[in-house]
């Protein structure tokens, strides 16, 4: 598994009957997590002094209870600050288990000796973005949210990216795409993080099982004769490290040789010394 273990402003405390009790800068939240199917004893004090605590809802959904929660906070990863407010849907605007692929790919770009061009699709609020730009590469960050682009590019400036080649795009990704192969535009390393479900901004249906693997095909068009790295992200319970590989060595990997190498990604708990799963991720690289 690989271990995002790095973060100082971000830690899983303890887990225990479908919740996960974490610390976010200086404040502590409660959020469900259906791994947790465990039930062991909540002694860490945070179950009880927590800023906010998301209940689910039996019939789907759910809401916030918040105690002395702000509006908005932010924490660090490095050199990059991430802007934070709790939304529908349980999330704050992160996802700190992502940092693990982070730190991978932001050492490929700072070694590769030469100029570097990323597309990351379904950018979210510029996590993967902001780490490539760090490392010194150009990206292209493209989602069909236009409020999660906005909260990008606010990240983008509170790390002191604002000035960083990367192109903002409200998009389709499979269109965007489709355009790009027209346009004959060219990228070194493309990130992907599709959802299991979403619409595009005209209404577009993605379902991951159905769409990912000939999108996957469909993007190794716009790789470059000397790509550096793919990445894709899944959170889809179909979609295991084993499927990641064998979809990434049939699509890449005839057309540009190279490696590939999936795993389950990961949280430490520093109250149990357990690792909480959170998706997995497949990495080719040349």
């Amino acid at each position: 598994m690989w271990l995002a273990d790095n973060w100082k402003d971000y830690e899983v405390i303890d887990t225990s009957s479908g919740e996960k009790l974490e610390r976010w800068g200086d404040y502590l939240l409660v959020r469900p997590d259906p791994q947790v199917i465990w039930n062991t004893p909540k002694t860490a004090a945070g179950w009880r002094k927590k800023n906010g605590h998301y209940h689910r809802s039996a019939k789907g959904g759910g809401e916030w209870e918040f105690f002395n929660l702000p509006q908005e906070w932010s924490i660090h990863y490095r050199e990059l600050t991430f802007n934070l407010k709790p939304f529908s849907f349980k999330h704050t605007g992160l996802f700190p288990e992502q940092a693990t692929n982070w730190d991978w790919f932001s050492e490929l770009i700072r070694n590769a000796g030469r100029p570097i061009k990323v597309l990351n699709l379904f950018a979210y609020t510029g996590g993967a973005t902001l780490s490539a730009a760090k490392a010194g590469a150009s990206v292209t960050h493209v989602d069909a949210s236009k409020g999660m682009v906005a909260w990008a590019k606010e990240n983008a400036v509170s790390s002191g990216l604002q000035d960083a080649p990367i192109r903002w795009l409200v998009d389709d990704c499979v269109k965007f795409v489709e355009r790009e192969i027209r346009r004959g535009n060219k990228y070194d390393a493309i990130i992907m993080d599709p959802p299991s479900y979403g619409r595009g901004p005209k209404g577009e249906i993605w379902k991951i099982e159905e769409a990912i693997y000939p999108f996957v095909e469909l993007t190794t068009q716009i790789l470059s004769d000397n790509p550096l790295f793919f990445l894709i992200n899944s959170y889809t319970t179909g979609l295991q490290p084993a499927v990641l590989t064998y979809m990434m060595q049939t699509a890449i990997v005839p057309k540009f040789g190279g490696k590939v190498e999936a795993s389950e990604i990961g949280l430490p708990v520093s109250g149990n010394g357990l690792v909480l799963p959170c998706g997995a991720s497949g990495r080719w690289t040349k």
